[in-house]
């Protein structure tokens, strides 16, 4: 579920499941896209604060999620943001082995960006 406020990045029902359950284990959360290398393009889930953002970095959402007492905010770079402008991004959970830095990682399904062309 996303906030109305914000259309840049929403969570499947599927992802928004597995934020529940990790906000549950890890308290509140928080996403950072990661711009490539070790993990491609895939968001990143920390608890909050974990993941340092700065000047660098754009807040594109703070997402609310049905049983999550708190918004989950959701960060890129500057950089990558200004490549991915005009999509929005659907945060999706898949089978498979994600990143050991994130948080889902230990339960055997990523996160991964679907993405959709804004007013699409």
């Amino acid at each position: 579920m996303e906030t109305q406020e914000s259309q840049r990045v929403e969570f499947t029902p599927e992802a928004a499941a597995l934020v529940r359950k990790l906000r549950e284990r890890h308290g509140p959360l928080m996403f950072h896209q990661s711009g490539g290398c070790c993990d491609g393009s895939a968001p990143m889930c920390y608890p909050e604060g974990e993941f340092r953002t700065g000047g660098s970095d754009v807040l594109l959402a703070e997402l609310a999620v049905d049983g999550v007492p708190e918004p989950v905010g959701f960060w890129m770079s500057k950089s990558q943001f200004e490549v991915w402008s005009h999509t929005r991004l659907i945060v999706d959970v898949v089978p498979g082995r994600g990143s050991g830095f994130s948080l889902e990682a230990p339960e055997g399904v990523r996160f991964l960006i679907r993405s959709r062309v804004i007013g699409s």
